[in-house]
């Protein structure tokens, strides 16, 4: 397979995975709320059961890689896995069930991002090439997808984001076939490569702000829905508010690797991380939908750039030997700790209070990431031209 082909394949992979994302989980929380009747307690404890299992499961996923060296076959296998347990949404019937569903998922996709990202980053260092490019294309599968779902589900009812899930899951893992076997070459010393990680003051620091940042992210993609629809919005205008959102994402992954290369890795995630509070408190107010289409380009400056930045920061100061398991780590602290947290805060205050106090608390968390980003470049003698060690 040519150079060009592999691109392309990794592209594809990006915008089929993240299209089966988009079209199920910003909508499941409006159908377990409207079609199955759970409360917000039920919902928190739905959307949450997956980041637990993968705060167990991802780091797994990336040790077997590091270990394995087949990254691509255990790519594929996660997302068949993944589609398939999705489509059982539609037999689900009582809240253990759909609890049970949740942590199925989980387990597959637990594997999908970190070990996609880490080969994609690891083939660019390798070829050339911008990962900011190649991630971007998530963004526009993510984008297209809970529009058009959403637009699918007005006219045929939500069941019909199960079967697009496996459709494109299942598509996505022809892809991940074809994407470069890329692992690392060194020998892995998988206990002495994790006594170093430990002892990498700056990954460890920013896992923290992972959990501050990135949590309240993974978490709005299941309450934003919820959002739309209590300040008087429909299931189209959830799909269109996340097409704006999303879609805003692509420009500036397209950017990012110019602007950390200008500006530093550390100043590009304090901004991005800025945004993205900000965002949040100005949802908090329960604004008009229109105004919340308005601002999704937000979106495209907080997430654009911090996910990029982020990853690129990871794989740089992780040890040779255990990069995908440093990426499995800081995913699964993002995807998992901090999405299970702020995802269950949320059913939890939607309870007690509603949809704009979730926003609120998110927004006030976040700033709190970025106070420690900020003081963190800082630390490291300014924010611009960081240099990574």
């Amino acid at each position: 397979m040519t150079e060009a082909q592999r691109f392309y394949r990794m592209k594809g992979y990006f915008f089929f995975v993240y299209f089966g994302f988009g079209g199920l989980f910003p909508l499941l929380t409006v159908y377990l709320q409207s079609e199955a009747g759970l409360n917000g307690t039920q919902i928190g404890v739905i959307t949450s059961i997956g980041p637990i299992v993968m705060i167990i499961i991802q780091p797994l996923w990336g040790m077997l890689s590091d270990v394995t060296k087949k990254p691509r076959l255990l790519l594929v296998i996660a997302s068949i896995g993944c589609g398939a347990v999705g489509l059982t949404y539609l037999f689900a019937e009582a809240y253990v069930v759909y609890t049970a569903v949740a942590a199925g998922i989980a387990l597959f996709q637990s594997a999908l991002i970190p070990l996609s990202d880490s080969m994609a980053m690891n083939y660019v260092k390798k070829k050339g090439g911008d990962y900011g490019r190649i991630r971007m294309w998530g963004a526009v599968g993510f984008a297209l997808s809970v529009w058009l779902m959403g637009t699918l589900s007005d006219t045929f009812g939500l069941q019909v984001i199960f079967y697009g899930f496996a459709v494109v899951l299942l598509i996505s893992a022809w892809h991940a076939a074809g994407m470069p076997n890329e692992s690392g070459t060194e020998k892995v010393d998988l206990k002495g490569g994790l006594k170093q990680l430990i002892h990498v003051r700056s990954f460890n620091a920013f896992l923290l702000v992972t959990f501050l940042v990135y949590g309240p992210i993974m978490a709005n993609n299941f309450y934003f829905g919820v959002l739309i629809q209590f300040v008087g919005g429909s299931l189209a205008g959830v799909g269109f508010a996340f097409l704006l959102a999303a879609g805003s994402e692509v420009p500036f992954m397209r950017w990012a690797g110019a602007w950390i290369h200008r500006r530093g890795i550390l100043f590009i995630l304090g901004a991005a991380a800025l945004v993205s509070g900000l965002r949040w408190l100005f949802y908090a107010g329960g604004p008009d939908p229109v105004w919340i289409y308005i601002t999704t380009i937000m979106q495209g400056f907080s997430i654009g750039l911090f996910v990029p930045a982020a990853l690129q920061f990871v794989t740089d100061i992780a040890p040779g030997p255990v990069k995908a398991t440093a990426v499995s780590i800081y995913a699964a602290v993002g995807n998992g700790i901090g999405a299970f947290f702020f995802s269950l805060s949320a059913g939890l205050l939607l309870d007690w209070f509603s949809i704009t106090e979730v926003y609120l608390f998110y927004g006030v968390m976040t700033l709190l990431g970025a106070v420690l980003l900020l003081y963190i470049a800082w630390q490291r003698k300014g924010m611009t031209n960081v240099a990574v060690n």
